[in-house]
């Protein structure tokens, strides 16, 4: 129960794009509860402990509150018309004597949910003209945007899980019982895991650990932390070389079947299997019922992106889809659609503008 008098309002957390709900209550100025918010239409009162940590943040003794200065003799705060100057002096001195690229950018998850930082991040990052940007995106999910690149035309084109409507969901290195599915926001995911049951689905994860969307799984494999891409390419050899591969209506987009044969010979399941810690029969049994399921949906997430393979992690999980003609079909892997279409925006990108020291 809250205290008499406390004010509710209702927020949205900005700290990732599920964006889920909240129900803030206020006392006397002071936050005296954050919980989920039941009502809303999106996430039905799911919320992570992040949004709970608001309440960290915001009361924080260390948070800092105004500008200051290191000096000789300590901090001293600044007016922020003064502070701001100084920022842009300094960025404009360094880039002067030492070019655009001796800067650095890095910009966080929230800016994505604020209007302010939408409109003018963009004419911040030209004014600087610095090929160092580095990003929430950069950190956890540049794999998917490659792939998507590269197999789609548009590093926006990312395919999601079809939870409502798919007979076998195969999650890798992703927990969305508590992201609330991350670059596949669902909102009641928990309620979504238990239709796909009842429905007689399966769900089958695929995590080092025992994550809590493993708890709700029929079947989790403990994979060598790692070693995602060879299970991967042992699941595509399987539909080749088993000759189940059933892409229907995609095959007129296909190209290049022969090279992907030739590239994907080398990793039968036995080959797979000692650096994956995943018997051959196991992965032979994963690839055909993943080929023999009405509607199958292959989602990855951050634990294939954050590895050294993260590129090609993703470019199989499209090709298992896509192989099995559930690529963008109820209940398989379906394309969104936006209220505004990324094709017509621009923002194509490209690969190999520019390089890094690494």
């Amino acid at each position: 129960m809250s205290p008499a008098g406390a004010k509710v309002h209702y927020r949205v957390c900005p700290l990732c794009e599920a964006t889920c709900g909240l129900e803030i209550r206020v006392l006397d100025g002071a936050i005296v509860s954050i919980r989920g918010d039941r009502e809303d239409p999106f996430s039905h009162g799911h919320i992570c402990p992040k949004a709970v940590a608001l309440r960290d943040i915001q009361d924080d003794p260390d948070r800092l509150r105004r500008p200051l200065l290191r000096t000789d003799h300590g901090w001293e705060e600044l007016g922020w018309d003064e502070a701001l100057d100084r920022a842009a002096r300094g960025l404009d001195a360094v880039r002067r004597a030492h070019g655009p690229d001796a800067l650095a950018v890095y910009l966080g998850n929230p800016n994505a949910h604020n209007y302010g930082t939408l409109l003018y991040v963009p004419l911040l990052l030209r004014a600087l003209g610095t090929a160092n940007r580095f990003s929430a995106t950069s950190v956890d999910q540049l794999p998917h945007h490659v792939a998507a690149h590269l197999m789609f035309g548009h590093q926006l084109l990312l395919p999601v899980a079809d939870l409502d409507r798919t007979h076998l969901l195969l999650i890798l290195g992703a927990n969305p019982a508590v992201s609330n599915g991350s670059l596949m926001t669902a909102p009641g995911i928990l309620r979504r895991i238990d239709s796909l049951k009842r429905r007689g689905g399966r769900l089958v994860v695929v995590d080092p650990r025992r994550t809590e969307t493993a708890r709700l799984a029929d079947r989790h494999l403990a994979i060598r932390p790692g070693t995602d891409a060879l299970l991967l390419a042992a699941m595509v050899h399987i539909l080749l070389d088993e000759d189940l591969a059933a892409p229907g209506r995609l095959e007129p987009f296909l190209r290049s079947r022969e090279r992907l044969e030739k590239a994907m010979a080398p990793f039968a399941p036995e080959a797979a299997a000692p650096p994956t810690g995943i018997p051959a029969g196991t992965i032979r049994e994963l690839a055909r019922e993943l080929a023999a399921a009405p509607a199958a949906a292959v989602y990855g997430r951050f634990g294939v992106s954050t590895q050294r393979f993260g590129g090609l992690c993703h470019w199989l999980i499209n090709v298992l889809n896509t192989l099995t003609g559930n690529l963008d079909r109820p209940g398989g892997a379906m394309f969104t659609r936006p209220a505004v279409d990324p094709l017509r925006g621009g923002g194509r990108g490209g690969l190999g503008r520019c390089h890094t020291r690494v």
